[in-house]
């Protein structure tokens, strides 16, 4: 059982090395297959479908998000640092063919495309829990809904900018939105 995880931890990281490369949004599991020196029929042994492969790919890049979020929080001297460098993270040149994906996949789960099953929450749910987890190491309350909407502003700026919008004016955004975020509340009396 461990080998069998061990090759396929070793064969999603080669297809991750081809969608860094080349992409996978269009392509078949047979592209993606011969991209990563696999065949398709061990891309279906590992991953079950093609959606089950995307799902694993964006799994694995969140999962790696989600630890710099653990890290930035856990160095970081203020809760904007960890924010903001998150965001640098996130909105890179770097991560955007992955990006790209993550809605891909989003829209295959919205949709309801088959082999999404049990995808839902895991698109959001981990980041909540790792947000809040990074709230408490801050020091700082951790309102769901707060985090909620820090999630859903941050994908929506970044499905703003792998649609084409300038990256300065998404960057603009998104720490104006930093800025509303972190100011402190007014007083009940004012």
């Amino acid at each position: 059982m461990a080998r069998e995880a061990g090759a396929r931890e070793q064969l999603l990281q080669r297809v991750m090395a081809y969608a860094t490369s080349e992409g996978v949004t269009g392509k078949s599991l047979g592209e993606i297959a011969l991209g990563a020196g696999s065949s398709h029929r061990m891309l279906l042994y590992h991953f079950g479908s093609r959606e089950g492969l995307l799902a694993a790919i964006v799994a694995a890049i969140e999962g790696r998000q989600r630890a710099v979020l653990a890290e930035l929080a856990e160095h970081a001297q203020e809760p904007t640092q960890v924010m903001l460098g998150l965001w640098q993270q996130v909105s890179s040149p770097e991560l955007r063919p992955f990006v790209r994906l993550f809605f891909e996949v989003f829209g295959m789960v919205v949709q309801g495309t088959p082999g999404t099953e049990g995808l839902r929450e895991t698109v959001t749910a981990p980041w909540l829990t790792d947000a809040a987890t990074a709230a408490q190491v801050r020091g700082v309350p951790a309102d769901p809904a707060e985090l909620r909407l820090g999630v859903a502003v941050t994908r929506g700026l970044l499905l703003d900018l792998v649609a084409g919008a300038d990256a300065t004016e998404v960057d603009a955004s998104y720490r104006r939105f930093v800025e509303l975020y972190t100011r402190a509340p007014p007083d009940e009396d004012d």
